[in-house]
């Protein structure tokens, strides 16, 4: 049995410690803000928090977050650095499509928890693993100064 814990929220999973950390949320936790986009890590639309970094959780086992806290895109816009991201995606008009937002969203959110003042380079360092079918990365980049400035 695999225990961790989700949005602050203690969960145990019965099942295959190698089942990836993305269905447990989605099929047995009911979240489904976290989506899956490739399945071999390289778009980012399932990007969680586990213990405050960014990772993908189509490739991270449950095993992996035994003891843990796991952040999804439900609980990381009730902070004060999610609020933020989120009003300035909201203020810009980030999204198109959407489907890979709140992976993005993740991404900006954990960018802005450790540099308050990320340039561009810092922006397009964090974001690099974050595919938008779309091509929203201007906007996306704009978002993420405008909450900069917002937490400011």
């Amino acid at each position: 049995m695999t225990e961790l814990s989700i949005n602050g929220v203690k969960k145990t999973h019965d099942g295959d410690p190698a089942m990836p950390l993305l269905w447990f949320i989605r099929d047995e936790v009911g979240l489904t803000g976290t989506k899956f986009g490739c399945g071999i890590a390289q778009c980012g639309a399932c990007t969680v928090h586990l213990d405050g970094n960014p990772i993908r959780a189509c490739v991270t086992p449950v095993a992996a977050a035994a003891g843990k806290n796991v952040v999804t895109i439900e609980s990381a816009v009730t902070d004060n650095v999610g609020a933020a991201v989120q009003a300035s995606w909201r203020k810009l008009d980030v999204v198109q499509c959407g489907y890979c937002q709140s992976g993005q969203m993740m991404s900006a959110v954990a960018l802005l928890a450790r540099n308050k003042t990320p340039n561009d380079e810092d922006i397009d360092a964090a974001m690099s693993g974050n595919v938008c079918r779309c091509a929203t990365y201007v906007r996306i980049r704009a978002a993420i100064h405008d909450a900069a400035k917002a937490l400011a």
